[in-house]
């Protein structure tokens, strides 16, 4: 039980010296990862359907 407060108290004490982003900087970042998300969920998907239009065609000839 000891090593698990030890732990524990060694997470809180990192936690504290953690430097969080204020709140322009978060949206910031937000922002930044859900337009890269979008993006590549529309690459993917045109990826997916070449790739799938290639298929069909090739296994109608």
């Amino acid at each position: 039980m000891g090593k698990i407060k030890h732990f524990l108290s060694d997470v809180m004490s990192e936690m504290r010296k953690t430097s969080w982003p204020k709140g322009k900087e978060l949206t910031k970042y937000t922002v930044v990862v859900v337009t890269t998300v979008i993006f590549m969920a529309i690459f993917f998907v045109l990826v997916d359907l070449g790739i799938s239009e290639l298929f069909r065609l090739y296994l109608d000839s």
